[in-house]
């Protein structure tokens, strides 16, 4: 069995992904920093995340922007699943030279060792994400396929969020494909674009193989209730126990491709272990649309609360309007297809929810 190094493999993804692999008898190594923001501060009490792979896993405490912990986790490993990141797209838009540090200058580093020193690496699979296509794919009466440019401060405080394509009338949204424009409307989705360039660049060159996968929203029980930058249907959950009214941005029907846990761990698999998957890269996803407004009634729906919600009209620079994934790339090369569908998922991690109090 190849050993692997799952970078930020303690994270939600990662330590999901760990327990997978070790109980299909891979050997495991976990490199991660255990950022407060997302285990606490004493993660051997409150991290459920990192508790579930304590003991199971090669542990490695570090990070990704140290060359000597990186080029230490990295010995005797054959295949690195590269998840280590910052991930809010808010937090982005202020942390810039933070988010540019983790999430590019670590990929590089990685790559720089692989280049120029002794290894037995033999492919590395990227965390990649959706927000690298900005505001998606539409379809124009006039043009047909258009990549609209992300929306601007002046046009959402008029309470306008559609997006817009110059000379077009109205779009209508399509699934977005691996071939489709790369525009990333937030610093977060920029930094994505590079890392996934860097490896699919970096490692032809090196030899060694890369795949970049292309991850949508991900939920799943074990998604941190806590960190503000994990997801908007963990922020919701903790509102709604809470006893406390849900401020939906925008106008509610803005819509994300909600994938469960299970499935972006198969596709990972997946991606490790099938050559054809080798340089390429893959969106991984449901191919199914769901409004915030939606989310929310079905969350109220698993919870049972008389909670309020408010559709405020706030926004949030670097967002998205609507985007989902063109999943055929995926099904048909790797043989893979979404297995949970959204309210089955939802009701699961509803559960999960309820059952930690």
């Amino acid at each position: 069995m190849k050993n692997i190094l799952i970078t930020g493999g303690a994270g939600f993804i990662g330590s999901n992904l760990a327990l997978r692999l070790i109980d299909m008898g891979y050997p495991v190594r976990v490199l991660d920093n255990l950022s407060s923001q997302i285990h606490g501060d004493d993660p051997s009490k409150d991290s459920p995340l990192y508790r579930s792979i304590d003991g199971r896993a090669d542990f490695v405490r570090g990070c990704v922007t140290s060359r000597e912990t990186l080029t230490a986790a990295m010995e005797g490993q054959h295949v690195i699943v590269h998840l280590a990141a910052e991930t809010g797209t808010g937090q982005s838009m202020t942390e810039i030279e933070h988010y540019c540090n983790v999430n590019i200058q670590a990929t590089a580093l990685l790559l720089d060792i692989l280049t120029n020193e002794e290894h037995q690496v033999e492919k590395v699979v990227v965390a990649s994400s959706r927000a690298i296509y900005g505001e998606g794919k539409y379809s124009s009466p006039e043009f047909g396929p258009v990549y609209p440019d992300h929306r601007d401060y002046e046009q959402m405080a008029r309470g306008d969020f559609e997006v817009k394509y110059p000379g077009s009338s109205e779009l209508t949204l399509m699934p977005t494909d691996e071939d489709s424009r790369i525009h990333p409307s937030s610093i977060y989705g920029i930094t994505k674009q590079v890392q996934e360039q860097l490896v699919l660049v970096g490692c032809a060159a090196a030899g060694i193989a890369g795949v970049a996968l292309r991850y949508q929203n991900v939920y799943g029980p074990g998604q941190s209730l806590t960190n503000p930058y994990t997801g908007i249907l963990s922020i919701f959950s903790t509102l709604i126990l809470e006893g406390k009214d849900i401020d939906i941005f925008e106008d509610g029907t803005e819509s994300r491709d909600f994938v469960y846990i299970d499935d972006v761990v198969d596709a990972t698999v997946a991606a490790i272990e099938k050559s054809e998957a080798n340089n390429k890269v893959f969106n991984v996803g449901t191919g199914v649309a769901v409004s915030v407004l939606d989310a929310v009634k079905l969350l109220l729906e698993q919870y049972e609360q008389k909670v309020g919600y408010q559709i405020s009209g706030n926004f949030r620079l670097g967002d998205i309007r609507h985007n989902y994934a063109d999943t055929s790339r995926l099904q048909e090369e790797l043989g893979l297809k979404p297995q949970i569908d959204f309210p089955t998922g939802l009701h699961r991690f509803a559960e999960w929810v309820k059952g930690l109090s």
